[in-house]
């Protein structure tokens, strides 16, 4: 019995779908269960073998949080100049999306996947911003945490009491070339909360009264 002749325009559309898919830059995020685990730093130390190896690599955006270990990982890595906005009569420094396409990077570092920028840059949410640099041929290192997943919006909320308002959609995480989990014990998380090695001494305290309290962060790990 003779086989079905393969549909030629669905031969195509597969051809042009691979070769799109072959073109895009590879995602990586860096996730863990909230903030100090030390996802930013993992992504530097990634991101500084990427660079011993040849490639250009660009930090695009990242926070250190005054973290002397975070500041540490950024050393001999280009840094690309923030764009100054005004915002509520206030100066905030942004991703600078076109200076970084104009680089032309192997390689960016957009840390923070799920923040939403200001009013009026080109995408309301950075998820977007990376979608564009892939869409280019750029590598993308970025750093997530696990309650700011669409899907888990609910759960979180209902298990901590704190509804986070910055979501992305579970499909840019599904789309991710590869995923680093980052985690930490939940007593060692909270000592270097205590040593100031997460937050300075006021934010700290804030967050061991909200979203760090134990109970919460084994929810967030499991």
């Amino acid at each position: 019995r003779p086989m079905p002749r393969p549909d030629p325009d669905q031969l195509l559309s597969q051809l042009q779908h691979a070769e799109q898919r072959a073109q895009r830059g590879r995602l990586k995020i860096f996730f863990g269960a909230c903030a100090g685990v030390g996802k930013t730093y993992a992504m530097l130390q990634a991101a500084q073998q990427q660079q011993r190896l040849g490639v250009k690599v660009l930090v695009g955006v990242l926070e250190t949080h005054g973290r002397a270990d975070t500041a540490q990982g950024l050393l001999g890595l280009p840094v690309l100049a923030a764009q100054q906005r005004q915002h509520q009569g206030k100066i905030l420094a942004e991703f600078d999306l076109d200076a970084a396409l104009a680089q032309q990077p192997d390689l960016i570092l957009v840390d923070e996947l799920a923040h939403s920028n200001l009013h009026g840059s080109r995408h309301p949410k950075r998820w977007q911003d990376v979608e564009e640099l892939l869409s280019r041929g750029i590598d993308v290192y970025t750093s997530l945490n696990v309650q700011h997943l669409e899907s888990l919006n609910d759960i979180v909320g209902q298990v901590t009491g704190i509804r986070v308002k910055e979501t992305l959609p579970d499909r840019v995480f599904d789309q991710a070339d590869d995923v680093v989990l980052v985690d930490l014990p939940v007593d060692e998380l909270l000592w270097r909360l205590q040593v100031g090695k997460v937050y300075p001494p006021e934010q700290a305290r804030r967050a061991q009264q909200g979203f760090f309290r134990k109970g919460n962060l084994i929810a967030l790990r499991e």
